[in-house]
């Protein structure tokens, strides 16, 4: 008897692998045939085939973003639509958002967007539309980049709900499964003694640790740290399903006072270890200007402080985001190495500097060997610091295997999205498709996600390439008819 259900078991399992075969051959040649389809659009020595490539890495699945700035990523007509909802108006002169009753020289979001010249010059001071088409006197490309947040901040947080509502959906529409965003600025206090030592006589972790204890005392700033909390739980109702996760990650600005840096650095930390959907922290703001170079080296101890105090908390930091001639030479020395070695960071974000970085070999050499990536937002590189095809740090990323992904960083500042990230990527590097593929994964693998959610990704990555590749192949049986 033993024998016999042996035998069944054994030609059971036989025959599922003979009806496993035929599918897993199809698999293997639905990817084989798309490799060829891809080569053929970044052929080198060729134009690369720009509509084509666009529509492939529309319908291609991309995994994640995982680095989006929330604010920067909703597009200026959505926030002109929370004007109307706020009861706010638009100032037809600077085009700022005033918290007032209309008045004579005010229009409601409405009437910007019915009216196309008032709507084409806003937008050209909201976004980066237009800026190499037209001839108006303009700020530089780094400063109308970062001065654009000035423009929507005043609703940028009224409406969260419908905001990442809207993400979520155009993510799914370009089949893009997973966002970490970056979110709200995290809860600040400020504390005069603290910043007049940090910028005289400097601070030790004695100083940090007296400043935590006090801010742990302090019922308003704890306050705030609830009331974030009560945010994320809130906004993020609806969001997770079979289609898309979405995960928060709150920042620092780096340009301000000391204690307000280390403030919004303990609460971020607080909030990571509070909710599950916060899974990370990152300091942002433009890296260039004096007080974020000037108190660089003391943000990356702070970081290392509270690291020691919570090392389960990732860090995502903004770091390098710098070129030539933008600040004294000896600013582009060290602050990606510091990210990593001081203040413990899981990813970098940029990572523009890295050749000017002291010792770059060994930085990319650790940045290989402990699987730090980088987040590659070809875009905004090229707008705020000029930076771009064989000029790009993403050349010596691939050349010495330090890993990466692409991203958005703030996808409706740039009108753009991770699509064209990727379309910009296969155009100017002409990859091949094991390469692009890879980086979609990467983008799940280097996520700060639970284990389980990761894996859930990643499987479902695997069903939707094999739709894909099926799909690709369909199309280029029926165009050859």
């Amino acid at each position: 008897m033993k024998k016999n259900i042996a035998s069944l078991k054994a030609a059971a399992l036989a025959a599922a692998v003979f009806c496993a075969m035929p599918q897993a051959h199809a698999a293997n040649a639905n990817e084989e045939a798309t490799k060829r389809h891809f080569a053929s659009l970044v052929a080198p020595g060729k134009e690369p085939k720009l509509a084509e490539l666009t529509m492939f890495f529309t319908l291609m699945p991309k995994g994640g973003d995982l680095h989006h700035h929330y604010s920067g990523a909703i597009y200026a007509e959505q926030y002109l639509e929370w004007v109307d909802k706020e009861g706010f108006c638009v100032n037809k002169t600077n085009y700022t958002i005033e918290k007032v009753k209309p008045y004579a020289g005010c229009l409601s979001g409405e009437g910007v967007l019915t009216d196309n010249t008032v709507l084409a010059n806003l937008l050209q001071r909201w976004s980066d539309k237009d800026f190499y088409n037209h001839g108006a006197i303009q700020s530089p490309p780094d400063r109308q980049f970062f001065d654009t947040f000035a423009y929507f901040n005043p609703v940028a947080s009224t409406n969260a709900v419908d905001g990442l509502q809207r993400l979520k959906q155009r993510a799914i529409q370009e089949n893009v499964s997973y966002i970490e965003t970056i979110y709200e600025i995290a809860p600040i206090a400020q504390d005069a003694d603290f910043d007049k030592k940090a910028l005289s006589a400097g601070v030790t972790e004695a100083d940090f640790a007296a400043l935590s204890a006090k801010l742990e005392k302090d019922q308003a700033f704890q306050g705030w740290i609830s009331s974030y909390l009560k945010n994320v739980d809130t906004v993020s109702v609806g969001i997770d399903d079979a289609n898309f996760t979405l995960r928060y990650q709150p920042f620092a600005l780096r340009f301000l006072s000391p204690s307000q840096v280390y403030s919004q650095i303990v609460s971020s930390f607080k909030l990571a270890t509070s909710n599950p959907k916060i899974v990370g922290v990152n300091i942002v703001g433009q890296e260039s200007v004096h007080v974020s170079m000037r108190d660089y080296a003391l943000h990356m101890q702070m970081f290392k402080f509270l690291k020691s105090r919570y090392p389960q908390v990732k860090l995502a930091l903004h770091a390098g985001e710098l070129s030539l001639g933008m600040v004294e030479p000896e600013g582009l020395t060290f602050h990606i190495k510091d990210a990593i070695d001081v203040a413990g960071a899981s990813r970098i974000g940029h990572g523009m500097d890295i050749a000017h970085e002291s010792n770059p070999l060994a930085i990319m050499k650790k940045m290989r060997d402990q699987k730090i990536p980088v987040e590659v937002n070809l875009s905004s590189n090229d707008f705020i610091l000029g930076i771009k095809d064989q000029a790009h740090p993403v050349t010596l990323f691939r050349k010495y295997g330090v890993p990466y992904v692409l991203s958005t960083d703030d996808a409706g500042v740039s009108r753009n999205n991770l699509s064209g990230e990727y379309v910009l990527y296969a155009a100017r590097y002409q990859p091949d498709y094991a390469e692009m593929k890879k980086l979609s994964y990467d983008s799940i693998r280097y996520a700060f996600l639970a284990d389980a959610d990761k894996q859930r990704l990643l499987k479902a990555l695997d069903g939707k390439f094999a739709k894909f590749e099926a799909e690709i192949v369909g199309a280029g049986a029926k165009a050859k008819r």
